[in-house]
């Protein structure tokens, strides 16, 4: 028996020093993003593939130009995303062309694509032109939540809708957020806030933010979709209310409208670079008392998802940080 319990007291010494070992490397990982100034970064710049000129992006403390940007994060999307712009631009220039007032641009992040994917985004610049799309090289792969990140901070709308490249949620679902943040919008005024009362407010002044929701979908999808990510789905509910709290079913959803205010708030505090940023959104939502609003929209799962079961690792990892930064109070939230 001696040997066995040799074995346990090895095995319990082992799965101690992991535990340390992880535990360590989260509060490190934790301290070390601790200040989230990246923001604050040099200047990025457009390049216009027409002329070869450099446009400067725009920030997001600048007054909007645009009623609304569609922020389209790509990672090796050269097969979804064609269709997807080709969709999303048709609907945007039918818009525009029925109210002169409708301004917008699509700015496609690729983040770090090792296809085709640049190559098809600027294709796209010179068929619209770059005051329409325009497209930020991240360079390398940095995640989904920092290219929305980056996306946010440069974009030029009043109302900024992230959406993601396969096309899954039709783009004219966009109305029924932008309905929503108006209904609000139009509630502020009338509580009679004197900072947003007057006759020159705008909607991008008041912080709001609406969720597409996957939610009313939940029954039939738990049929069609592969067990993992039904797993996922299930397990990101629990994490969601545990971490940041009731009031989102679907957090998820790669389909989420704000104004300009509120994504001055939140994509300058972000720090989570991945699958689990949608997370941390719903919790500074929550710190800053920012309306959340959660609106049904139409869904179809697309092939080539990226998330996968290596996916699970990262989510438990980028959400432990979040708890550990957060709760330790290493994480400060700037105003």
């Amino acid at each position: 028996m001696e040997w066995l319990w040799t074995i346990v007291e090895l095995f319990v010494v082992v799965a101690l020093v992991l535990m340390t070992g992880l535990l360590a490397a989260i509060i490190f990982e934790a301290f070390r993003r601790r200040c989230n100034h990246t923001h604050e970064e040099t200047h990025a710049i457009f390049e216009d593939p027409k002329s070869l000129k450099q446009v400067p992006c725009p920030c997001i403390f600048d007054p909007a130009e645009k009623y609304i940007s569609l922020i389209i994060p790509a990672f090796n999307e050269e097969h979804r995303l064609p269709g997807a712009i080709d969709e999303t631009m048709n609907y945007l220039q039918q818009r525009a062309a029925k109210d002169k007032s409708f301004s917008y641009e699509v700015v496609i992040v690729d983040d770090g694509s090792a296809d085709g994917t640049t190559r098809i985004a600027f294709d796209f610049v010179r068929k619209y032109t770059i005051d329409n799309v325009r497209v930020i090289l991240l360079g390398r792969n940095h995640g989904k939540g920092e290219a929305i990140r980056k996306g946010m901070l440069h974009s030029r709308g009043e109302l900024l809708l992230m959406l993601d490249a396969d096309g899954a949620t039709k783009v004219n679902d966009l109305e029924k957020l932008e309905n929503q943040m108006c209904a609000v919008y139009r509630k502020e005024l009338q509580l009679g806030d004197t900072v947003h009362s007057d006759s020159s407010s705008r909607i991008s002044d008041i912080p709001i933010a609406a969720f597409g929701s996957r939610a009313h979908l939940e029954e039939k999808a738990l049929a069609t979709r592969k067990w993992y990510r039904n797993f996922l789905m299930k397990g990101f509910h629990v994490v969601v209310l545990l971490t940041a709290g009731p009031g989102i079913r679907d957090s998820q959803c790669g389909f989420k409208m704000f104004t300009r205010a509120a994504a001055r708030k939140l994509f300058t505090n972000i720090r989570l670079k991945r699958w689990c940023f949608d997370v941390e959104l719903v919790y500074l939502c929550k710190r800053f008392g920012i309306p959340m609003i959660e609106t049904s929209v139409n869904w179809s799962e697309i092939p080539g998802s990226k998330v996968n079961l290596l996916s699970i690792p990262n989510m438990l990892w980028e959400l432990a940080l979040m708890s550990v930064g957060y709760r330790s109070h290493m994480w400060k939230i700037r105003n």
